[in-house]
């Protein structure tokens, strides 16, 4: 195999100039979750020797978590691979024989709700009564078309009025109410129910969001977000097998786990200062000095790096921004990290030794009667358990027993995470007792939670576009540091991936993974000549 190296007499190449010695770049990854494994496997098969990923926990993954539990694999994180056509996240299950036993209940063609397409959503009262059929479908059909409404803004630049405030949640609110107090072929009661019956959507819906609550979500942007087409899938084996897959072609040398980060050096303009802390270091060799940027290690290890991909969540941004980087990152960057929004999305999975539900009920719905004229749902910290918005059933019980998955977001789901397992589990048994109208309902014989807000190392689910975000705030959190009009003139030293930083796909996990790709292609296209010498 031929082999070049990199020449350190040309003064105007910015990948030498700066590097002074002959040797491959050195790339530090920061997460190894879908974006920080993917981002090192396109770099490792495309001929980088010097590649390191860095893993504050003690597992791979980020937010894919599949936990086994006796023969079921339950997703306390990523659950779907939405949509089919060009999804590498389709793709890499379909090709590795992932898919074979997702039965016809854990697919879907279209919008995707909470719950399986199996049987029908039972919409029940805290007083215990279930809600008619035809007015749960009645409801449901002008719901959606509202919510087609809300695509359009961004879709076809309608313009936004003032009584909207540019939220999702008060559109939607507001339409929908006057729609049904204006049918006249429904009485005041259903017309009562219809009205409860949309907080609890707007609740479904900020789960779906990961949003505090919808009202948090712009309107005007809502419509970027691109679903790709073609039948969403569940991955009965767990979404883990996906990490599994990406991870399979990098050296286990090449992940360090417990590896958190204190703070990211960049900027060869402090490079001197960097060096001086770094000369305190017994561990830093003397040919390691003169890099652009230094991973400090909260070990106090400092990892020399010509680039670093940063693939931590938007929570953390959020967090730490003005720790993890020095010098600071731009207004331009922490404006975007601001003014994009995270929140919390955690599930409450709920073992049982019978179903106390029937054969045909795939999911129960919390419909709070007394809040057919609420306008917000922030509850007291007391009441936290109001913004569950429901328990799906988990199918086929040939695989997962007799399970309930509920789903609770927001500062809701923080105080639920706060409490231990036995209160929560009580709590939630109320509720179904209080709900169904049967009091005889047992306790469930085990629970499992997540706990994604509370983790230091992720702060929130998922990213949204927040009432005075846009795309193009995404766009300013994935450009890397510094800004340069070229990185031939200027090499890119901190680089951003992950979910939050892809316009149209953020949220998911193929957002994740194709942002891990496209630092990745950034790297390839600025070393191209290296790497087809080593070719």
């Amino acid at each position: 195999m031929q082999s070049c190296e990199i020449s350190a007499d040309s003064t105007d190449d910015p990948l030498s100039s700066g590097l002074r010695r002959k040797r491959q770049p050195r790339i530090v990854v920061i997460g190894a979750g879908l974006a920080g494994l993917s981002a090192a496997k396109a770099l490792l098969e495309s001929g980088f020797t010097d590649v390191t990923i860095l893993e504050a926990t003690d597992r791979i993954g980020g937010r894919v978590q599949s936990v086994k539990l006796g023969h079921a694999t339950f997703e306390l994180g990523a659950t779907w691979i939405h949509g089919s056509h060009g999804n590498p996240v389709y793709h890499l299950a379909e090709d590795n024989g992932l898919l074979e036993e997702t039965t016809d209940g854990e697919r879907s063609v279209g919008r995707i709700s909470l719950y399986s397409k199996n049987g029908v959503a039972y919409h029940l009262t805290n007083n215990g009564q279930r809600i008619p059929k035809d007015v749960v479908e009645e409801f449901s059909d002008l719901y959606n078309e509202v919510y087609n409404l809300t695509q359009e803004f961004f879709q076809r630049g309608k313009p936004v009025n003032a009584e909207s405030q540019n939220s999702v949640g008060v559109f939607t609110r507001d339409v929908v109410r006057k729609r049904v107090k204006a049918d006249p072929d429904d009485t005041e009661a259903v017309k009562r129910l219809k009205l409860a019956m949309i907080q609890q959507y707007l609740k479904v819906e900020s789960c779906e969001s990961s949003s505090h609550s919808m009202d948090e979500v712009s309107l005007s942007e809502f419509g970027e977000w691109t679903e790709i087409p073609g039948a969403h899938h569940i991955i009965p084996c767990g979404f883990i097998k996906i990490v599994e897959i990406l991870a399979r072609s990098i050296p286990e040398s090449v992940i360090q786990l417990r590896k958190p980060v204190k703070c990211i050096h960049w900027n060869q303009s402090v490079s001197k200062e960097i060096e001086q802390v770094a000369d305190h270091n017994s561990d830093l060799p003397e040919e390691d000095k003169g890099y652009d940027v230094f991973v400090e290690c909260e070990d106090c290890e400092f990892i020399p790096a010509d680039h670093v991909i940063v693939t931590v969540s938007l929570g953390v941004l959020k967090k730490r921004h003005e720790s993890l980087f020095h010098p600071r990152l731009p207004e331009e960057k922490v404006m975007a990290i601001e003014k994009l929004g995270i929140s919390t999305t955690d599930k409450i999975f709920l073992e049982f030794e019978e179903p106390f539900w029937s054969s045909e009920c795939n999911s129960i719905q919390f419909v709070w009667e007394d809040e057919a004229e609420s306008e917000s749902l922030t509850y007291p910290e007391e009441l936290w358990y109001k913004k569950i918005c429901s328990f799906d059933v988990l199918y086929p019980p040939e695989r997962y027993g007799y399970v309930l998955s509920g789903w609770i977001c927001g500062e809701e789901a923080l105080i639920m995470e706060k409490c231990d397992d036995e209160t929560v589990a009580e709590t939630c048994t109320e509720m179904l007792r209080k709900f169904t109208g049967n009091p005889n309902i047992p306790k469930p014989r085990r629970i499992l939670r997540s706990s994604w807000g509370s983790n230091p190392n992720f702060r929130g689910s998922y990213s949204y576009t927040q009432v005075g975000s846009s795309g193009a705030d995404v766009e300013k959190l994935a450009k890397p540091l510094p800004y340069a009009e070229s990185s031939k003139t200027t090499p890119m030293q901190v680089m951003f991936s992950g979910e939050a930083t892809h316009r149209k796909y953020y949220s998911t996990t193929h957002g994740a993974v194709l942002s891990g790709q496209r630092e990745a292609a950034r790297l390839i296209e600025m070393y191209q000549d290296l790497l087809q010498c080593r070719s």
